[in-house]
């Protein structure tokens, strides 16, 4: 029974200020300001029960008891009492297993005598049912002198905050595989704590797991350094002097200017026939359709062949033959239903001078749009060009313009333009280093030496193309010694000739000509062969007017006679 308190004691306890209550709810009740604790509840851990004998039944485990020490607060000035709880009585064995109940009846509490503190009082433990687990001594935890105790999986539900010493319960030892808990900070020993080799086993794993990382850290950032290097040239990039953006226009009168004018009117034509095909140039002479090449260009289509016309835009139309002479080495073909044509202007051949920049365009090997510049190198260079058909029906006689600006094959029919942009020639032929010939066909590149038809010849041919479909010839009409070694052009013999080389009532024989006359020169410009007698004819029209030069007999005079005409082929 808890000792009475002195009524001196008693006197001097502080008085509350309201009535006494009757109930004793604290903190007016007994015994003071100061209530009792709450007791405190702790789930316990049952342990599994073995197995039963074969025809016994199953022992239910009695529940645990939990027992709750409670500390009392001093009631008074300098003034100490405790006093235990009663333990919680067991359920009976018929109840339903569940877990522990307690309860603390509210019994008032004696006023502690002033005296030594009093040592907490540890109460009595009822037995418990078999199969029970073990008791201990404080707050209903696991004493650390009870062998074999089963610890909670938890060791917080071990731990007491009314108690006296909290942890002091706390020390148990485990069985197989559990770890023993300690006073003091709540750990595990034993089983619970890694060994040596455990330890040395994560720290190489964690090192390795560590040294992973770093690795993939590194090579992100080498892989991310390494592409800002080699897109920005290094860490100090080489950063080259370039010149700033200039306006795009250029001069009418530069290769540029010159050139983005000509082009939308130059055209590539793509032949192909039974036997043969090919590439070459040309260029629009009007809205109508009318272009102009080469005849040497279209002659691989022949009756029955095909004709593509591939503009600079990019636009493709097919196109017929309009008319074409071998003599002259010209053709006109034409398109139709092409809208937004670019003629070409021409100019006049006559004024052009040896020097003069000249800009020459076409598709050699089917490179379309290709422009060249270069001089006039020469002005009535005789050439002639064809032949391969061995009788001399398909030669022509070309008075050309002579120019250094690359022509090669498939620049055949192109324009020739002088610094103005006008046509002044069309290309036709190139001397060939391979074989030395005067051919617009040959294989090999340019060597410097380009010819081309004048402009005013290529005009008056395309006019009667266009208009007639055939182009007239003009001629002196003599047949010519075409094996005379000499200086000059000789009128055959009755020897040299199946006929009579002056036909009869043609201009030559109306102004005198006779057989075995050396020509030497026409129009005073010297004449060194007949094929330069022919080319230079082939320069004039149809009844112009010439002026012979003749050696006949040792000794010279001059002729005048008018050009006849003859149908081209």
């Amino acid at each position: 029974m808890p000792a009475t308190e002195p009524s001196s004691v008693t006197d001097e306890r502080p008085k509350p200020l309201h009535d006494p209550d009757p109930y004793s709810t604290p903190p007016y009740g007994e015994p003071g300001p100061w209530a009792p604790a709450p007791p405190v509840q702790h789930p316990t851990a049952t342990s599994t029960p073995a197995p039963a004998a074969h025809g016994t039944a199953p022992a239910t485990p009695a529940p645990a008891l939990t027992t709750v020490p409670m500390m009392l607060e001093p009631t008074g000035p300098g003034t100490t009492a405790t006093a235990p709880t009663a333990p919680i009585a067991p359920t009976s064995p018929a109840a339903p297993v569940g877990p522990a109940t307690s309860a603390v009846p509210h019994a008032p509490v004696p006023p502690a005598v002033p005296a030594a503190p009093v040592a907490p009082v540890t109460p009595a433990v009822p037995a418990a049912s078999p199969g029970a687990p073990a008791v201990g001594s404080v707050g209903g935890q696991v004493s650390a002198g009870d062998p074999g105790a089963a610890l909670p999986a938890d060791p917080w539900q071990r731990y007491d905050p009314w108690s006296a010493e909290p942890l002091a319960g706390a020390a148990a030892s485990g069985g197989p595989g559990r770890g023993a808990l300690v006073g003091g900070p709540l750990q595990y020993q034993g089983a619970g704590v890694l060994s040596e080799s455990q330890q040395r086993r994560r720290l190489r794993g964690r090192l390795v797991g560590g040294a992973l990382a770093v690795a993939l850290v590194a090579g992100g950032l080498g892989g991310a350094v390494g592409v800002y290097l080699e897109r920005n040239g290094g860490l100090d990039p080489v950063e080259l002097p370039q010149a700033a953006a200039a306006p795009t226009g250029r001069s009418a009168d530069s290769v540029a200017g010159i050139a983005a004018r000509a082009l939308p009117g130059v055209v590539t034509l793509h032949v192909s026939g039974s036997e043969e095909s090919g590439t070459g140039t040309g260029f629009v002479l009007d809205s109508l359709g009318h272009i102009l090449t080469n005849n040497h260009v279209v002659e691989p289509a022949g009756g029955d062949g095909r004709i593509t016309v591939v503009f600079n835009g990019g636009q493709t139309a097919e196109a017929e033959v309009v008319g074409r002479d071998s003599g002259y080495d010209l053709a006109v073909v034409r398109v139709t239903g092409v809208k937004g044509l670019k003629p070409l202007y021409l100019g006049n051949s006559d004024n052009v001078r040896v020097g003069d920049p000249v800009v020459a365009i076409g598709a050699p090997f089917d490179l379309e749009g290709t422009v060249t510049s270069g001089i006039i190198s020469a002005k009535e260079r005789p050439i002639t060009a064809g032949g391969g058909s061995g009788d001399g029906s398909d030669v022509s006689y070309v008075d050309a313009l002579q120019t250094d600006a690359p022509i090669n094959p498939g620049n055949s029919g192109g324009p020739l333009l002088d610094a103005q942009g006008h046509v002044i020639g069309i290309n036709s032929a190139i001397r060939s280093a391979d074989d030395g010939t005067d051919s617009g066909t040959a294989r090999a590149g340019s060597i410097g030496l380009g010819f081309a038809i004048p402009v005013n010849q290529g005009k008056r041919v395309a006019e009667e193309l266009i208009n007639t479909g055939r182009a007239t010839h003009p001629v002196i009409g003599v047949t010519l010694d075409m094996d005379y070694a000499g200086d000059g052009a000789r009128v055959g013999t009755a020897d040299s000739t199946a006929g009579d080389p002056v036909t009869a009532g043609g201009p030559a024989d109306r102004a005198g000509v006779r057989a075995g006359d050396v020509i030497t020169e026409i129009d005073g410009r010297r004449v060194h062969s007949g094929e330069e007698l022919i080319v230079k004819t082939r320069a004039h029209r149809p009844g112009d007017r010439l002026a012979l030069t003749i050696e006949r007999d040792g000794g010279e005079r001059t002729l005048t006679l008018v050009l006849g005409s003859s149908g081209g082929g």
